[in-house]
Formats: structure tokens, sequence, C-alpha cells
């Protein structure tokens, strides 16, 4: 790569790449995205990135990567775009990546991520897109999503939050995306508490105690153009009647 100074773009996913291939990307000091997603690097191959202070996008899922590698990326103040799904960081980690203030889209697909992890983060008050899928995150973690007032895009699916959590979401008023699914104890009460989030475009509460009785409660999203209740108490018959009646935006329904 040594020639190409005025690359801005390199995917190099799903590449048999290691930590020592990286040390030929130092001179890239024109890279804006880099895609690493599954490539065999760990923490050390992260030191060779840390010139590369335009980035503004990182895909680093699925890799060894762990929290002590992501102290070389402290000097990254462009970067808008973080993807840390699936790879071996930690709460640890998200002291290291709170100082990057540009931070718009974190991405925390991760069993190893916890109330602790999100709590050190709420210095990224930038952040519009948020995904916490995976992270163990609990009913107290959710009193920190409260300082994310910009967010547009969340999802929290770690089977761990009630309703009593959603309280802390359901002031979110930026919010289009919401992902709740795989939370088995959240009730009709969810739909009563998120009925206020009218920018609301996709909303997902699959697998939960959500009933058909809850539905009413969905009639002031006029803006919803997707809602998937799957494995949940509610009938087909009725999703289709509140599209009829009250939704006519919406395009995607399930169960259908």
């Amino acid at each position: 790569f040594a020639d190409l100074k005025k690359l801005k773009v390199l995917n190099l996913g799903f590449n048999h790449i290691t930590d020592a291939c990286l040390v030929h990307l130092k001179g890239l000091i024109n890279l804006e995205s880099l895609n690493l997603d599954s490539c065999k690097i760990g923490d050390e191959g992260l030191l060779h990135l840390k010139g590369l202070v335009l980035l503004t996008s990182l895909e680093l899922s699925d890799t060894a990567i762990g929290s002590n590698g992501l102290r070389h990326l402290s000097d990254l103040r462009n970067l808008y775009s973080i993807n840390l799904s699936f790879t071996l960081v930690t709460d640890t980690g998200m002291k290291k990546i709170s100082t990057l203030n540009s931070l718009k889209s974190v991405n925390l697909d991760n069993r190893l991520i916890t109330d602790v992890g999100l709590a050190a983060l709420i210095g990224l008050t930038g952040l519009t897109h948020l995904d916490l899928f995976g992270a163990r995150v609990t009913d107290h973690g959710t009193s920190f999503l409260r300082y994310f007032k910009n967010l547009e895009s969340l999802e929290v699916c770690g089977g761990s939050i009630t309703d009593a959590g959603v309280k802390n979401i359901k002031d979110l008023k930026a919010l289009t995306l919401l992902n709740l699914s795989q939370n088995g104890k959240l009730t009709d009460k969810t739909l009563e508490l998120i009925s206020g989030l009218t920018a609301l475009i996709c909303l997902n509460v699959s697998n939960s105690r959500v009933s058909n009785t809850g539905l009413r409660h969905l009639k002031a999203l006029q803006n919803l153009r997707s809602l998937t209740l799957d494995s949940c108490r509610v009938t087909a018959n009725e999703m289709k009647k509140l599209r009829v009646t009250a939704l006519p935006n919406l395009i995607s329904v399930r169960p259908e």
C-alpha cells in the first residue's frame, strides 16, 4: 500500500489479515474508512492504526481485539463510527473509547459488555446510533441511556430489560428505530411507555409478553413503517386491523 497515499476507503474484511499485515497501513494517512471485519487480528495490530488520524469509520467486528488494544485508538479524534461486536472487548475498554467525542455510532453487540461499560460512555452525548443487542444490560443500566438524547437508533436485546427499564427510554424522542426484542419480561406496559416516541419508523418487541390488548398504545406512532412482534401474544388479525384502522404507513408487519 506504500504508493496509495490518497486512499480513503479500504475494506480488508473476511481475509486472512494478521497483526503483522497491519504495519503496511501506517503510511495511509488519508484513510477515512477501514474494515477489518473477521480478520485474524488482536490488540497489537491496533498499534499500527495509531497515526491514521483522519479515520472516521472503523470496523473491528468478529476479531480478537480486547480492551487493552483500544488504547491505541486514543488519537483518532475524527472517529465517527466504531464496531466492536463479537470481540473480546469488556467494560474496561469502554473507558478507552469514552474520550472519542466525535463518535456518533457505536456497536457493542457483545456479551462481555454490561451496565458498567455503558456507564463509562455517558459523556458521548452526540451518539445517534447505539447497538447493545447482545450486551448484558439490565434495568439499572438503562438509566444511563438517558444521557443520549440524540439517539436515533437503539437496540437493547440482552434479555434482562423489564417495563421498569423502558421508563428510561421513553423520553428519547429522536428515536426512529427501537429494538427491544428478546426481552421476555416486557408487557403491554412497554407499548404504553413508548407511545410518545412519535418519530419511530421501525419497532421490534418480539419474544415478549406483549398482547393484542397493548396494540392500542401504538396508534399514536403515525410514522411507523415496520412493526415486528413475533412470538408475542398478538394475532395476525389484530395486527392487520391496527394497520388498516390506525397506522396507514405500516409496510412491514409481523406476524402477518
